[in-house]
């Protein structure tokens, strides 16, 4: 099993997810009592946020590219950024460190193309869903079409990730809202729709529209988890729960 390096903390109410998450996909498919090797490390959202407020993303990149070496001085064989939004400043964390780093919109991608979508909608934080760094790569790595909602429902999507799930606070007229975007961008075409902020998930999830939701904090971790486990080709593998 590679040992997995978790950069989190943003925020941590779905670092602690993915955390559940990992081992439970460990679990089931080594059984017994196994469970992940990782090193968790969470950092204070409140200075990532100011920077990504402020525009200053060249220092969030720095700030996380160190904690990345960190990771990787400790151990980490496989980094895992826990967070959609931070995935714009990947290139400045990549160039520092020496081990690969899954990217979450290939998970993504990988789970829609193997679903048979082409066009799919997307909620994020205002930063995913109208920057280029995510739907940029959905799209010409594996040909989809992106839809985002419009001005005014991005401010709500937005408004409730950052002063609500972020914070913990889960609220059923959230959800409705939520909802209501949802079905707006199956309206417009949308096959499916990922939940592209690792927060999103705590408040939606299958019930909650006629299309697949596709959670990214989960494909995220699952995809982690596949590649840890990966045996090299003639290696023996130990049965589960040995």
């Amino acid at each position: 099993m590679k040992r997995l390096g978790l950069l989190g903390g943003m925020s941590w109410e779905s670092s602690a997810v993915y955390y559940r998450l990992i081992n439970e996909a460990v679990r089931d498919r080594l059984g017994g009592l196994h469970s992940a090797d990782l090193i968790l490390r969470s950092i204070d959202f409140a200075e990532i946020e100011a920077m990504q407020r402020e525009g200053e993303w060249r220092m969030a990149g720095e700030r996380l590219a160190h904690e990345a070496g960190l990771l990787a001085g400790a151990g980490a064989e496989l980094l895992v950024l826990c967070t959609n939004t931070l995935h714009k400043v990947i290139d400045t964390i990549t160039s520092r460190v020496d081990i690969p780093l899954l990217h979450i919109a290939d998970a993504s991608g990988e789970a829609m193309d193997a679903a048979g979508l082409h066009t799919v909608g997307l909620l994020g934080s205002a930063y995913t869903m109208e920057h280029d760094f995510y739907t940029g790569r959905l799209r010409d790595r594996y040909g989809l079409t992106v839809l985002v909602p419009d001005h005014d429902d991005r401010r709500v999507v937005d408004d409730i990730i950052f002063q609500e799930l972020c914070l913990g606070e889960l609220r059923e007229e959230s959800r409705e809202a939520y909802r209501r975007v949802v079905t707006a961008l199956v309206q417009r075409g949308a096959e499916g729709v990922l939940l592209g902020c690792t927060e999103i998930g705590l408040l939606l999830g299958p019930g909650d529209a006629d299309v697949p939701l596709f959670d990214t904090a989960r494909l995220h971790a699952e995809r982690a988890v596949e590649l840890a486990l990966q045996t090299p080709a003639g290696a023996l593998q130990t049965p589960a729960g040995r």
